[in-house]
């Protein structure tokens, strides 16, 4: 796929070569009522991992989603005034029957909100303020928290009659948490059924509101993005229809078994990966999703050999896990495609995860996007295959530039920050206006991350804001921690800038997992010393961790990090 470069009077401007039509459909119609979607209605989409015989076919989805939109209708009033304005959050482990949730709430015509599994009742308190929520729906295992998170926010004792609690065994129900703290009876009557709206209008389609998504906070507090039904559509059916392109050549090769699409959820559906690549992407491909209630390795790597996967896309630390565990063997030998995002994956780490997998052809590619550009901004076509590190090519339909600070275009191969605009791109954040000038200038959103253009691909550098600036020269905290996680004793590693010099500089710091009696802070530092440039070097010291934290979908909490950092200066004064 052919990265175009075109030169005009207003900028340098970079675009696929290839278009795709996205139809003017809503999430639930181009699912359930398309020919655009592989999946029939005896498919079997949603299934239990730890027991298979628990499972959802299409027909199944479709006669649930209908009941579930009309108990959330009947005893929320969701969406009786209008579609796009109540909003129901969830907290919940992952399982089959979570996407009835998903498809039930969009179906009612109200907008869907996760959060993670592992929030504290205040965190999950301030997000279900923050968005207004009308209901808060969580499963067994985190009840108590979101019972203690209601209580937080004002809804009353157990939640004032708005927590309900959804099943994950063989039926599915919903029931309200009493002020007692019993449930009440199951409010799904599957013979009351409410079909959801139909929607062809190009401008209501983008203009809408279904998901309500909160970014991660890795450097301040979480927004809430949204999106719309244009946005879900066009996620699922660019990337898809490029993997269905792919389909027609890989199925027409003799002597080898037909392409079946399976896939393994083992990432939190409150982040975008989860969400689009767990309950939209595998109907649209007409393949099933096995469902782990929480992410174990182990289990990860039984059920990826006992349901033969695929296709997965994972983040950097479990391909961490692949490529230094010594339990990994036949586990990926079906894998055809393997895909890593949400944080950079070094170039080293690429090669020697993807020698773990599959056979001679399956090979990590790399995707980048936020959740502002719902999933994936850029995706490697199939056919192709990179092993320099890249984050491969831009999405079909979407247009790209890369600038300075001073919102000047920058030649390609320089870096500077990534604005994009399209049919992925959110509408903005939610009841934050602060946020949207600062993120948006006209249909360009300023990513925050900083990338390069060379020979059709793109490199991402680092965060705009997480980029170290020692003596005025840039220091890319994920180019250090490439190289640390390249280092055999090394078990993990995250990079942040210390302050220097009386506040007047800042130099890195490496925060490592690994055993100091096998490699010391002095050597670590010497390993980096040894392979970049002076001024990338570890002067901020190394400081040995037992976990580095991160967030659910894997990504470094450097905010975490700082505060540490200035807890050891503190310390030290």
């Amino acid at each position: 796929m052919t990265t175009i470069v075109d030169r005009t009077p207003e900028g340098i401007f970079y675009r696929a070569a290839k278009t795709y039509p996205v139809p003017d459909l809503d999430i639930l119609t181009l699912l359930f009522d398309s020919e655009h979607s592989l999946a029939r209605e005896g498919t079997p989409i949603h299934i239990s991992a730890a027991d298979p015989s628990l499972q959802l076919t299409v027909s199944r989805c479709r006669a649930l989603t209908h009941s579930t939109s009309a108990a959330l209708r009947k005893h929320f009033k969701i969406g009786a005034y209008g579609s796009g304005k109540d909003i129901v959050s969830a907290i919940s482990t992952g399982h089959y029957l979570l996407p009835t949730l998903f498809y039930g709430v969009i179906g009612a015509g109200g907008v869907f909100s996760a959060a993670s599994a592992a929030s504290t009742a205040g965190e999950l308190s301030k997000q279900i303020v923050q968005a207004g929520s009308r209901i808060l729906v969580t499963c067994e295992t985190t009840r108590d928290v979101a019972v203690r998170a209601a209580e937080e926010a004002g809804w009353g004792p157990n939640g004032g009659g708005r927590v309900v609690v959804m099943s994950e065994g063989a039926h599915w129900t919903l029931k309200i948490v009493q002020e007692n703290g019993s449930l009440g009876t199951n409010l799904v009557n599957e013979e009351e059924k409410l079909e959801w709206e139909r929607i062809t209008d190009r401008t209501a389609l983008e203009n809408s509101l279904v998901v309500l998504i909160y970014s991660s906070g890795t450097t301040g507090l979480p927004k809430g993005v949204k999106l719309s039904h244009t946005n879900l559509v066009a996620e699922a059916v660019i990337p898809g229809d490029m993997f269905k392109s792919w389909l027609t050549t890989r199925n027409a090769q003799p002597n080898r078994p037909k392409f079946e699409y399976r896939t393994l959820a083992h990432l939190p559906v409150a982040h975008i990966a989860g969400i689009q690549g767990y309950l939209i992407n595998p109907f649209y491909m007409g393949g099933p999703v096995y469902w782990m209630p929480r992410f174990s390795f182990p289990e990860f790597l039984s059920y990826n050999l006992e349901y033969r996967i695929t296709f997965f896309f994972t983040v950097p630390p479990i391909y961490l896990l692949i490529a230094k565990s010594p339990e990994v063997t036949n586990q990926f030998a079906t894998l055809e495609i393997a895909i890593s995002g949400a944080a950079p994956l070094g170039k080293e780490l690429q090669h020697a995860s993807s020698a773990k997998l599959g056979g001679p052809d399956c090979f990590i590619s790399q995707t980048w996007g936020l959740s502002e550009t719902t999933g994936s901004a850029t995706i490697m076509p199939m056919d192709m295959r990179d092993d320099t590190g890249s984050v491969s090519p831009l999405i079909p339909n979407m247009i790209a530039r890369i600038v300075d600070d001073d919102g000047h275009d920058v030649e390609p191969g320089k870096p500077g920050e990534v604005l994009v605009q399209g049919p992925v791109v959110c509408k903005g954040y939610y009841q934050n206006e602060e946020a949207n000038a600062e993120a948006f200038t006209g249909d360009w959103f300023h990513t925050g991350d900083i990338a390069e253009f060379r020979e059709g691909l793109f490199y991402i550098v680092d965060r705009k804001k997480e980029l170290i600036k020692y003596k005025g020269l840039q220091v890319a905290p994920a180019e250090l921690e490439a190289l640390l996680l390249n280092h055999e004793d090394i078990l993990d590693a995250a990079v942040i800038g210390v302050d220097a010099d009386g506040g007047t500089n800042e130099v890195p710091r490496a925060y490592v997992v690994a055993d100091s009696k096998k490699i010391s802070g002095k050597q670590i530092q010497e390993y980096v010393k040894a392979n970049v440039a002076s001024h990338k070097q570890l002067r901020g010291g190394v400081v040995f961790l037992d976990a580095i934290p991160k967030s659910p979908s894997g990504k470094i909490l450097r905010k975490d990090l700082r505060v540490l950092a200035k807890r050891e200066q503190g310390a030290k004064l």
